[in-house]
């Protein structure tokens, strides 16, 4: 029985943890924060239910086979995308009536959208079997031949929109899956565009009560594995030698041994604070930061009719938008906003009559210190954009509450910003990532900064990854073979 730390609760540790205390090992979690779950956070304000992180879940089986029981609700309406023009985009789970909404908004186009589809579903095959297969260094077992040309290996998200459409508002469609990496559609890799054959094909679910539920389930399993889960206890360092690491440090002085060290923490806070180097973190620093985001929390009074669980409201100008949020480093002056309101499907998120708005603009990563605006002026910007697209929120706010990425990072340890996000443009983008296994021996990295990007299941993903490496690196003292 090997002794293991997870340094930090998010989803990534918690998997980890899971996977290695079912596996035979002693596995003790320090999480800094009183609770579990990283982005699966929330917040309650007189009656109303807020997600600060995910609010849909795709690829549902990957908790499934972890153990998580809980039924889901799938949405027949995927998102409803809103141009500066006024038309609006309405995806639905099923392919083909996708396809028809598409030839709906720009007729002609529903045939390239089935043939973008195509594609996708052939990156996403490609991509399950090569870049989420496993960590960095490890030869993927089932690779092929032709996986790499499958990804479209050279061009960009941008790239990739512009070879299936003509339509400018179906390219700022495809560009949006950038944002799920934190990185812009000019950088990132066209690879992402797998995402669609995700979302058309497993579906996007609603977890009642809101994705955090999936933090709690996956905290009862973590107890019933007989992880030792502490919460509001934070490590300040990580004991290691010239070759293998030997434990961490908590934030009361205490020492605490291990065979390996598992952090759930991005890059730069792991080689620029717990396990100083100063080398790896100008490699990674090189790589840029990842978007981060700026939430509005409104209670709003009333219901909107037609209103659907996931809206996005466009910017008029995307390359605009991105060079604000990645060149310019200031939040964008037209901000594309994602509105998230799961009280059209589940009441009890909000009083009756009422709804739960969640408002997300992707801004810089970092101090809003020194954005050229406060944040309370850049909220009221926010909500003048949204009223000018559509969404009048005047007269109906019972109340509105604003959170800059530093408030995120502080007090909900969401949205942080990982050193990855900017550099994933090219064929070999998904490998510019710090790899799985640390530079000395015992020392593992999960979450954020060490997966390929494209949300919650690949965090879950990524912490299978990293329990099957401490299993190979720990041959004697393995006991049951992680699942």
């Amino acid at each position: 029985m090997a002794e293991v730390i997870v340094v930090g609760g998010g989803v990534g540790g918690m998997v980890a943890a899971l996977l290695l205390a079912r596996g035979g090992h002693r596995v003790a979690l320090h999480e800094r924060l009183d609770r579990l779950g990283g982005k699966l956070a929330e917040r309650e304000r007189a009656g109303f239910v807020f997600s600060l992180g995910p609010s849909l879940l795709t690829l549902p089986e990957v908790f499934r086979e972890l153990g998580v029981a809980r039924e889901l609700v799938e949405l027949d309406e995927l998102c409803r995308y809103r141009f500066a023009d006024g038309s609006e985009l309405r995806a639905y789970r099923d392919p083909d009536r996708m396809a028809a909404e598409v030839d709906r908004l720009a007729p002609g186009e529903g045939a390239a959208w089935r043939a973008f589809h195509g594609w996708a579903a052939n990156c996403l095959e490609a991509s399950r079997r090569t870049f989420f297969a496993g960590p960095l260094g490890r030869r993927p077992e089932r690779a092929r031949i032709g996986d790499l040309l499958a990804v479209a290996p050279g061009r960009t998200l941008d790239g990739l929109a512009r070879r299936f459409f003509r339509d400018p508002r179906l390219r700022q469609y495809v560009g949006r899956y950038a944002t799920y990496a934190g990185s812009s559609p000019y950088r990132a890799p066209a690879a992402l565009g797998c995402v669609p054959a995700i979302e058309h094909g497993d579906g996007g679910w609603y977890v009642p009560g809101g994705l955090p539920r999936l933090a709690d389930d996956l905290a009862g399993l973590l107890i019933d594995a007989g992880v030792e889960a502490h919460t509001g206890s934070e490590v300040t360092g990580v004991l290691a030698g010239r070759s293998a690491v030997s434990g961490v440090v908590l934030a009361s002085g205490e020492r605490v041994s291990a065979d390996a060290v598992v952090v759930n923490a991005d890059a730069a806070a792991l080689y620029g604070r717990l396990l100083p180097d100063d080398r790896r973190l100008r490699r990674i620093g090189r790589l840029g930061p990842s978007s981060s985001a700026f939430l509005l929390l409104a209670g709003v009074e009333g219901r909107t009719g037609g209103l659907p669980h996931h809206s996005v409201v466009f910017s008029a100008d995307y390359r605009r938008e991105f060079g604000d949020i990645f060149e310019r480093r200031r939040p964008p002056e037209d901000p594309t906003i994602y509105i998230g309101c799961s009280a059209v499907d589940d009441p009890s998120q909000a009083p009756a009559g009422a709804e739960n708005w969640v408002l997300l603009v992707n801004v810089p990563a970092g101090d809003p210190g020194r954005w050229p605006m406060t944040p309370d002026a850049y909220r009221d910007l926010v909500l003048e954009r949204l009223a000018r697209r559509g969404h009048d929120l005047s007269g109906r706010l019972r109340f509105v509450e604003s959170f800059t990425p530093a408030d995120l990072r502080d007090r909900y340890g969401a949205w942080g910003g990982a050193i990855y996000g900017t550099a994933y443009r090219g064929a070999f983008a998904p490998l510019r990532r710090p790899g799985n296994r640390g530079p000395r021996r015992g020392l593992y990295l999960v979450g954020g900064s060490a997966h390929p990007g494209g949300g919650l299941p690949l965090v879950a993903m990524g912490g299978r990854i990293v329990a099957s490496l401490v299993e190979e690196d720990l041959p004697a003292r393995r006991g049951t073979r992680v699942r």
